[in-house]
């Protein structure tokens, strides 16, 4: 017995022992495993552990007006981050950050909610710009803070502030939304992005390339030194077309004048925006620095609609700015001749439906010369008669309306000019001829933007080159200016014929006895249309109870090209939303002419004027008024010319 125990206590023995040297041999070959085999990757890790790269942002490209003047640069500010990854308790973090900085720590907590979707590795930036006294403040208790970030960073300032906002547009972090889209493809979440006007349009140029820095930093996350640094570069700097002096005199007319509206001025032979301006704007500066959710919703919440561009994206009825068209139809067509005359009495009849002049007695004769200087129905009505509507329509997009104008900005929408097939599939029903005599003065299915209004007349001012509107004149990579190429713009083959009517009646109208005349300047032979357009019909105004005196009014609007007996300088189009009446729109477009002028002189730049009653129809306007306001048919009163 005590033989056997012997043997079996001999087996446990060598059992134990070869357990021992199975452990020994498997710490043996781990040891070797990490420290020999692996030891490269392990030594990476625990580097790491004491290592953060930073992103190093870069300034986006300058942007100058065409004089050469910085409008849009970079100011270097300080933001305060905080890296999730790194908070034992982010609820301690978070109530740190704030008592040390001052910051309302519920608006932290809200910066934090927003970026939920962020990895935790990514930095949040908690609060931007912060000041000297926010920076200092959380250097000094870095200690208390191993999960804030100070970073250095190019933050987008206008210097202009409101002026010209809708054309530079702003920046602001890309969407989720965007970063699954083609046109950001490559960029990650927290990247800064154009997101509207010039800002969008050539974000990819403006933004640069993004720089890195690898430091070393301690247990409690304090930086040590920098072990290698890739120098961010700086975005492309590009030239506009915009002249600021020009744009300063539009917005300074609107202000003055108390209208919203749009003005678009091009140089007509190269399409080249010089002015851009919709009102009311907003601060692009505000969405710089991250906008705040009580800024974007007042925003967005406002009736009046600041962040809406206007000039590409307002959609107007044109008024008797489409007699234009009408004009151009009828005699390409060979439908009349230039010496083509109408009689009017006040009245005519057409599809035993009577139509009115805005003059009850009438013109008399009228060639369509005359016809354009006094803005006669009558005899635009005669020659809608006479003219398929899908003719008007080929001719209306063959002038630049109806379509896209083809702008480098983003978000432009279409004009509607009706044709029998958008009737049909849109209401289900054939165009009918009588529908034609409202669209022959610019009244129906009629929506145009003021950009394409100021391409028609620049086409007209070129003798029937249709320019594409653009606002970049030139780029620089860091290797000098290099101009904006541009594919040459349509040309129409317009008669002489045509051409000279056109010119001479729409000269008529601001040196004659048109509606223009508010726009006449000495020396300098201008070339204009007025229009005035109905915003809501009489029975519409009885049943608008709730609706203010002022937005009942009429929009007022003035095309024009100048000068009319050489070659053009500047054409474009004003609208004053609830002017009504256009001759109310003149004096905008002539400032920003006489700005122009005094620019080319080397003179003292002019003041809008000032009148008490610009606004107001007084007894001096009262035949104005007349003028611009149509005496509707029978079965529909109040239509405006």
């Amino acid at each position: 017995m005590f033989d056997d125990d012997r043997q079996d206590l001999t087996v446990r023995l060598a059992a134990l022992q070869g357990v021992v040297v199975a452990v020994l041999v498997t710490l043996a070959v781990g040891f070797w495993f990490f420290q020999v085999a692996q030891y490269n990757k392990f030594r990476e890790l625990a580097d790491n552990n004491h290592q953060r790269v930073l992103p190093l942002r870069a300034p986006r490209g300058v942007i100058f007006d065409r004089d050469g003047e910085a409008i849009v640069e970079n100011r270097y500010s300080f933001n305060i981050s905080l890296l999730r990854e790194r908070t034992g308790d982010l609820a301690r973090s978070v109530a740190r950050l704030a008592a040390v900085s001052g910051t309302d720590e519920a608006a932290l907590w809200r910066v934090i909610k927003q970026h939920d979707d962020k990895p935790d590795y990514q930095p949040i930036v908690m609060i931007r710009e912060a000041t000297v006294a926010q920076v200092a403040a959380v250097t000094a208790r870095r200690l208390e803070l191993p999960a804030t970030v100070i970073e250095e960073v190019p933050t987008r300032y206008y210097r202009t502030g409101m002026l010209a906002a809708h054309l530079f547009g702003y920046v602001g972090e890309i969407t989720p939304k965007q970063l699954a889209e083609d046109e950001f493809d490559g960029l990650r979440s927290g990247a800064i992005v154009g997101q509207s006007g010039v800002e969008r349009s050539y974000n990819r140029m403006l933004m640069g390339t993004a720089g890195a820095q690898r430091v070393v930093v301690n247990s409690v996350g304090r930086e040590l030194n920098t072990m290698d640094r890739l120098d961010p570069v700086e975005g492309r700097r590009l030239q506009l077309t915009i002249d600021y002096d020009l744009q300063a005199a539009a917005e300074e007319a609107f202000a003055v004048t108390g209208f919203n509206g749009a003005a678009v001025i091009l140089e007509p032979n190269t399409g080249e925006v010089l002015a851009m301006a919709s009102v009311p704007a907003y601060d692009p500066n505000d969405f710089a620095l991250g906008i705040d959710p009580e800024t974007w919703q007042r925003l967005n919440d406002d009736a009046e609609k600041p962040l809406h561009n206007r000039a590409i994206q307002g959609r107007y009825a044109p008024g008797s700015i489409f007699k234009i068209v009408v004009a151009v139809a009828a005699l390409e067509e060979g439908i009349v001749e230039p010496d083509f005359s109408v009689q009017c009495n006040g009245v005519k009849s057409f599809y035993d439906r009577a139509y009115h002049c805005h003059l009850r007695g009438g013109h008399g004769r009228l060639t369509m010369e005359e016809a354009l200087e006094r803005s006669c129905n009558v005899y635009f009505y005669t020659l809608g008669s006479m003219i398929d509507i899908d003719v008007l329509n080929a001719w209306a997009r063959r002038l630049g309306l109806g379509g896209w104008t083809g702008i480098d900005l983003p978000h432009e929408i279409e004009g509607l000019v009706p044709s029998t097939q958008w009737k049909l599939a849109t209401a289900g029903e054939p165009w009918y001829p009588g529908e034609t005599i409202s669209v022959s003065i610019g009244q129906g299915a009629l929506s145009l933007t003021p950009v394409s209004l100021a391409v028609m007349m620049a086409t007209i001012a070129n003798g029937g080159v249709r320019p594409t509107p653009h606002v970049l004149k030139a780029i620089d990579g860091g290797e000098g200016w290099e101009p904006f190429q541009l594919a040459p713009g349509a040309v129409i083959d317009l008669q002489p014929e045509t051409v000279e009517t056109l010119h001479r009646g729409l000269w008529r109208v601001v040196n004659a006895r048109g509606t223009g005349g508010r726009a006449r300047i000495d020396g300098f032979d201008v070339a204009g249309k007025t229009g005035t357009t109905q915003v809501i019909s009489l029975s519409g105004r009885a049943a608008a109870q709730e609706t203010s005196e002022l937005d009942l009014r009429d929009h007022g609007w003035f095309t024009f090209f100048a000068p009319s007996n050489g070659t053009p300088e500047v054409a474009g189009a004003v609208l004053a939303e609830h002017s009504e009446h256009g001759y109310l729109a003149a004096p905008i477009a002539r400032h920003v002419m006489q700005t122009y002028l005094a620019k080319k002189a080397g003179l003292a730049l002019p003041s809008f004027p000032r009148p008490p009653l610009l606004t107001k129809t007084t007894p001096e306007t009262a035949q104005a008024v007349v003028s611009e306001r149509v005496v509707a048919p029978v079965a529909r009163p109040g239509e405006i010319d």
